[in-house]
């Protein structure tokens, strides 16, 4: 069978083509890293140095033009959780523009502008894009979903833990996925009860089964235009109306509350260590563990603020260190360095306790070991990618199916 096509964009170090890879099925035939903060792109040259420069462009998504990119059967991609708020309206054909620099609306460019848009969209976020901005929860999520709406596609998402079915990390991320009204996808899911999709028939469903719980979702229609969106949708709200599941179709939104079924081989913290013996530079110095346990401990005290504010703070304690036993806590972009801090991960060894190695965290990412090692790249700096990447086995499921399901 003819491999699909695919565009990366927001690629990182290349997860989300880790996983379309070991799903087998998929071409990358353009892949773009961009990161605006920094003079040297390193995530960008660890992508070439892995996948080669080919193809790979390393330039400011929101100038690169439209007519640049090739044609594609799928755009995938990690996109930065921003305020996604609508900014102005253009009087010509080119419709809504976003704030500058919003990237949501650099995708929303590419596939307005495509003679002929990729048929499928697979795209990965924070989980908290559901319920943000916190003025108007959900108001975002409403915005991409009613854009892409205007552009032709049917959106199903899922809140998937990946540790829920059996990966090595507690990473909770938002994975949905578009189909285009030309597509026969498109065209069953008008078929049949969103209930129907979204439990059993659907892509998601099919890589990442859940329970049956009662199927009383809720659903409702969002026919305004995106600036009526933006400025008024759920104000005034305490609660999102968008649970972890749900799918999106010709302007009506149908949304459950599901839950995980899994009963095959976990993978914990324990089962990625390292069994070779670890740099001293991981471990934890004794006149640091007094800094280490009080940053990992529970509190209850009084704080003072900069401008002389005093308040009560309380937090609870955390496993220090952290259990072998279980998957480990998601990791942050701040994971590495040898400062103590209440985030990173601490676990045991024979010469006392020691922080992850950069292996260590990608094995969690489910990324090949030394992944992200290159000349020039710090172990801090490999740490951050870890923290920005997604975990590739979800990554490769989900590909799996709909590689099928559309070859079917």
């Amino acid at each position: 069978m003819e491999k699909l096509k695919v565009i990366e964009l927001f690629a990182g170090v290349g997860g989300f083509r880790l996983g379309l890879e070991q799903a087998r099925g998929y071409e990358v035939v353009w892949s773009n890293q961009w990161e605006p903060s920094t003079k040297t792109q390193h995530a960008s040259m660890v992508y070439e140095a892995r996948f080669g420069p080919e193809n790979h462009s390393n330039s400011d998504i929101s100038e690169v033009e439209t007519k640049n990119i090739p044609e594609a059967d799928l755009l995938v991609g990690g996109f930065p959780c921003q305020d996604y708020s609508v900014a102005t309206t253009l009087q010509n054909s080119k419709g809504l523009i976003g704030k500058k620099g919003v990237l949501w609306w650099s995708i929303h460019k590419i596939l307005s502008e495509m003679k002929n848009p990729p048929k499928y969209l697979f795209l990965e976020n924070v989980d908290r894009l559901l319920k943000s901005p916190s003025n108007q929860r959900g108001r975002d999520f409403a915005i991409m979903l009613k854009s892409l709406d205007e552009l032709g596609y049917a959106v199903e998402w899922r809140v998937i833990n990946a540790a829920e079915y059996g990966m090595p990390q507690r990473r909770r991320r938002i994975f949905f996925i578009g189909y285009h009204k030309s597509t026969p996808i498109y065209k069953e899911i008008k078929k049949i009860k969103a209930a129907i999709w979204l439990h059993h028939n659907g892509i998601i469903a099919k890589a990442f089964p859940v329970a049956n719980t009662s199927q009383s979702g809720s659903s409702f229609s969002i026919e305004e235009d995106l600036i009526t969106i933006s400025n008024t949708f759920n104000k005034g709200e305490k609660l999102s109306p968008f649970m972890n599941t749900g799918l999106f179709i010709e302007g009506k939104v149908h949304t459950h509350k599901t839950s995980a079924v899994y009963d095959g081989k976990k993978t914990v913290l324990g089962d990625i260590l390292q069994s070779e013996t670890v740099s001293d530079d991981f471990l934890i110095p004794n006149k640091d563990i007094e800094k280490w346990t009080y940053l990992k401990g529970a509190k209850k005290e009084i704080r003072t603020s900069k401008n002389g504010f005093t308040y009560n703070y309380s937090e609870g304690g955390m496993i220090f260190p952290d259990a072998l036993d279980n998957a480990s806590r998601t990791i942050i972009t701040g994971e590495g360095g040898k400062s103590p801090s209440r985030f990173k991960h601490v676990v045991p060894s024979k010469k006392g306790l020691r922080r992850l190695t950069p292996i260590e965290l990608e094995r969690l990412n489910m990324f090949p070991d030394n992944h992200t090692h290159l000349e020039g790249i710090t172990d801090t700096k490999r740490a951050f990618f870890m923290g920005n990447a997604l975990v590739v086995g979800v990554v490769q499921k989900i590909a799996e199916k709909l590689y099928d399901t559309i070859n079917s």
